[in-house]
């Protein structure tokens, strides 16, 4: 009895001090708000951002509260307008990223936008070349769009792996569109091209696919991703943060090939047969430090890199915010 006595009134103080917020437990604080409500994020292959651009179109940043201002790069240098402050996230392949991070550029990746899929990227020859299997010739001259990317390398891969000395092969770089003139004049024995290029050539001229450059050490390899500037990334962590998990929902839809290749004429110069044609990569939903490494790694082993990069290094610390 003399315990239920001294227990009532130490519920009522307890009640009466709690201001009743023994049942509001439940209730939680309003997340903070997000350092900036805009982003200048600049674009580039069209397939290879389509689901960004889609998603972006469709509204899809809105409701984290953000507004994301797609900037065209054409030949421009993202990760150079991202170091003059005129892009907050830049699109650039993984080897420009990891080539400029190796340089001192301090980076924060931010996802990753497309990997490679069966003859997405190709060694190509026209009809009647002498060229017909990879080792028929001891030192081919390739065509690549840059001598320092994903061709060269994808290239050496290819050939090396059939067993082509890659000392001996000889690089010429040439734009894709012009790749086929290349062939054709004879300034080249293949070129590696990506889509949409190969199915142009394809369909226009009867080419055909020499080798698959996405086999091997390129198989299923990451081609490119978003980045911005560490110190901006430091300075707006919620904002890339809700940047980050709307861009993997965005990649995560792509994962439906036929919204990709719908959406392409309206956002690029690729029509709708050559977009019902093309073969097609994937978009990754989320950053893999150990799937980026094999970038770094291989750019590493056949040069491009004088040290080994630590991918894990780039990626946000998720404590962070």
């Amino acid at each position: 009895m003399i315990r239920r006595r001294l227990t009532i009134p130490l519920v009522a103080a307890l009640l009466a001090t709690s201001g009743c917020s023994l049942f509001n437990s439940g209730s939680t604080a309003a997340p903070p708000p997000l350092e900036r409500t805009t982003l200048r994020v600049g674009v580039g292959n069209a397939i290879d951002t389509a689901p960004l651009r889609i998603a972006v179109g469709a509204g899809k940043f809105g409701p984290p509260g953000l507004k994301v201002q797609l900037v065209e790069l054409g030949a421009g240098d993202g990760l150079a307008k991202l170091a003059s402050g005129d892009l907050d996230v830049t699109f650039a392949s993984d080897i420009a990223m990891f080539r400029a991070a190796a340089g001192g550029q301090p980076l924060q990746l931010q996802g990753e936008a497309y990997t490679s899929g069966s003859n997405t990227m190709a060694l190509v020859t026209l009809p009647g070349s002498d060229y017909t299997v990879p080792t028929a010739k001891k030192a081919p001259e390739i065509a690549v769009n840059m001598l320092d990317d994903i061709g060269a390398l994808a290239a050496r891969s290819v050939l090396g792996t059939a067993g082509v000395d890659v000392a001996k092969i000889k690089f010429k770089q040439v734009p894709f569109d012009q790749m086929p003139q290349a062939l054709q004049a004879g300034d080249a024995d293949a070129a590696l091209m990506a889509e949409p290029y190969i199915t142009r050539a394809e369909k226009d001229l009867g080419a055909h696919i020499l080798a698959d450059g996405a086999r091997g050490a390129t198989l299923d390899f990451p081609l490119s991703g978003y980045a911005a500037a560490k110190p901006f990334a430091e300075a707006n962590p919620r904002t890339l943060a809700a940047f980050r998990t709307a861009l993997g929902k965005a990649q995560q839809s792509a994962t439906d090939p036929a919204i990709v290749r719908d959406s392409l004429p309206k956002f690029s110069d690729i029509d709708t047969t050559t977009a019902s044609l093309i073969s097609l990569g994937s978009y990754p939903a989320s950053l893999n430090g150990i799937r980026l490494q094999r970038v770094a790694d291989l750019m590493h082993n056949s040069g491009q890199l004088a040290n080994r990069l630590d991918v894990q290094a780039l990626l946000p610390d998720q404590n962070s915010y």
